[in-house]
């Protein structure tokens, strides 16, 4: 489901490592050779030219990233370059600076917890430890008011099962607790936030088929029906990363381009933490949800060695 387009000879990670080094040196910097050398490697491969960088030069890669290329060339390149971890705990620390502005912007943490391997998770709980010596769990307490705190904090600290393992019977079970307290307008109800943090994704996209089945109306419909604000905005978020993140993702892409500007900070998060899982999928469903191919948005909506290297990730280059 992976966009990426590795060659069938990859360099030692030196060589690569001395192609950046010379993209970097000398009158200008040569950026298609960092979307040629980095854009076409995996994460693990990033990583071992991070460290033969750091060798070779006793530089750090990030930091002549980060002088030498601009804009939002710049920071996709840096997002990309990252551990997929280190990245995502950053993410969730400028997330949850932000998360007194509104409930958009804790998106990003609902999209680790629900659109992530269980060991990508506790990976990046441990980057987060790491980089900022506490824990999200303790951000989130300190900055995120009840009752999303509640939701966020179970999210967060969940360990799912990640195999393909079904139970019919509590599918049913809970499909009828949920609704129960739907109708409530219990969004936030025990039981609820108990089900959605720690049944495993296969689990819970049968419970909520048989919610539909048994219904007669999708479970985000019925969320929506309990009114607005921010606790249904996340519940909602949580449905659908869970359910179908490939629409999710093709939402927050199609989001970041549509009015008036572009949201690059999304737009680079969409692309940059996709490209590796499911970016096949997000194109795939894409153009049935709005009528035109991902690629064609990006290349409306941006131009240049940013645009060449978001396409690149996407699979549309090379």
């Amino acid at each position: 489901m992976s966009t990426l387009k590795v060659p069938d000879l990859v360099p030692p990670p030196e060589q690569d490592a001395k192609r950046l080094k010379e993209a970097f040196d000398g009158l200008g910097t040569d950026e298609k050779a960092v979307t040629w050398v980095l854009g076409q490697r995996t994460a693990s491969q990033r990583q071992l030219i991070r460290q033969a960088y750091q060798r070779l030069y006793n530089e750090s890669l990030i930091d002549n990233i980060t002088s030498e290329l601009s804009g939002d060339f710049k920071d996709a390149v840096i997002m990309w370059t990252l551990d997929p971890a280190e990245r995502d705990a950053k993410m969730a620390k400028e997330a949850l600076k932000k998360s007194k502005s509104g409930v958009k912007h804790l998106q990003v943490i609902v999209e680790i917890s629900c659109s992530s391997s269980p060991y990508h998770l506790a990976a990046v709980r441990q980057a987060y430890c790491a980089l900022f010596d506490c824990s999200i769990e303790e951000d989130i307490t300190a900055v995120v008011s009840m009752p999303l705190r509640k939701v966020l904090l179970r999210l967060v600290s969940s360990f799912r099962y990640d195999k393909e393992l079904l139970d019919i019977e509590a599918a049913a079970s809970e499909a009828n607790q949920l609704h129960e307290a739907i109708k409530a307008k219990q969004l936030d109800h025990d039981q609820v936030v108990h089900i959605l943090a720690t049944r495993n994704f296969f689990q819970l996209k049968a419970t909520f088929e048989r919610y539909e089945q048994m219904h007669g109306s999708p479970i985000d419909e019925d969320i929506s029906s309990v009114g607005k604000g921010d606790l249904v905005s996340l519940m909602k978020m949580v449905i659908l990363c869970i359910r179908c993140p490939e629409r999710h993702f093709a939402e927050v892409i199609r989001t970041s381009i549509v009015g008036f500007g572009t949201d690059e900070a999304a737009l680079n998060r969409a692309i940059v933490t996709r490209a590796e899982v499911d970016m096949k999928l997000i194109k795939e469903v894409y153009p049935i949800m709005y009528k035109n191919t991902l690629e064609d948005d990006v290349i409306g909506d941006t131009s240049g060695d940013y645009q060449e290297f978001l396409l690149t990730l996407t699979g549309s280059k090379f």
